[in-house]
């Protein structure tokens, strides 16, 4: 069977950012900066490098900036060229140029699979990528890219996962893996430091296709009465479905979640700029309080 072409992608970005507020009273989490991109734009790049050609930005009520930022601003553009600053002005412009952009309202239950079911109708019967707004995977290679090379390979469908410290398993996805293997057997949500399968969580990048989607259509509601794209994800395997498991190496995901999370993705990017990044270690050395 041909495998088909990967060249859309659903992003998950209707959380409420109340960890950030009062700064996301106005302003969705997923335009916050890093450094001078908003956490968004930083998602949208990964997935462009690696072939994305159509975004749907699964949204909700207050996410307008966000739908604004990729679109075209002509007023801007026009006054960046009057002050003679038009490398900027393109650079403004071809933001809207990086791919087709769709915008669809999340409707449904609380949970990560419900972004999935709202933008269905518009990825029917083909693969596609499946991500977190506010999750970013900092690598010289697209991390999605390499996921999708993967792919066309084998055909199957994969999440991304890394490894994290064993205090931190009771917070995300745990993957339990065939022995020997990248296969997945089952992954357990938010599991205790005793329960954990493994110390391999699961973070915001998937390959998925019709047969999840027509699974989470069946899917009742799970831990925290939510609607989890893991839990279709187990179906699938239960079904007979292989399901791998893309360990991020030579990479770094950077969860942007919270505000200290957000400040070590600020830092991770802005120390590796030519134009700031050793001027910003000479000021943190400066802050440090010296040895005593």
């Amino acid at each position: 069977m041909k495998i088909k072409k990967i060249k859309k992608a659903i992003i998950a970005v209707a959380g409420s950012g109340t960890r950030f507020l009062p700064a996301t009273k106005s302003m969705p989490k997923e335009m916050l900066p890093i450094v001078d991109k908003p956490i968004i734009q930083l998602v949208v790049e990964e997935l462009v490098e690696a072939g994305i050609e159509d975004i749907i930005f699964v949204t909700r009520w207050d996410k307008k900036p966000l739908e604004d930022h990729f679109d075209r601003s002509i007023a801007l553009e026009d006054d960046l060229k009057k002050n003679g600053k038009d490398e900027l002005a393109k650079k403004i412009a071809s933001i809207a140029d990086m791919a087709n952009f769709v915008h669809v309202r999340q409707k449904g239950p609380y949970g990560n699979g419900t972004p999935v079911l709202s933008a269905a109708s518009l990825v029917d019967d083909e693969p596609f990528i499946f991500c977190f707004g506010d999750d970013l995977v900092k690598s010289k290679v697209s991390f999605t890219k390499q996921m999708i090379e993967d792919y066309e390979k084998t055909g199957n469908l994969m999440m991304g996962v890394q490894e994290v410290a064993e205090s931190e398993v009771v917070r995300y996805g745990i993957v339990k893996l065939k022995e020997g293997t990248d296969q997945m057997v089952d992954i357990v949500e938010k599991p205790s430091v005793e329960d954990a399968p493994s110390r391999l969580a699961v973070f915001g990048r998937y390959i998925l296709n019709q047969d999840i989607i027509n699974i989470l259509r069946e899917t009742s509601l799970g831990k925290g009465n939510e609607l989890w794209i893991t839990d279709a994800i187990k179906k699938y395997i239960q079904n007979g479905g292989v399901f791998l498991a893309k360990e991020l190496k030579d990479g770094q995901w950077l969860t942007t979640g919270d505000p200290l999370n957000h400040l070590k993705a600020i830092f991770a990017y802005a120390l590796d700029r030519e134009d700031i990044g050793k001027e910003l270690v000479n000021y943190l050395r400066h802050m440090m309080p010296s040895d005593k």
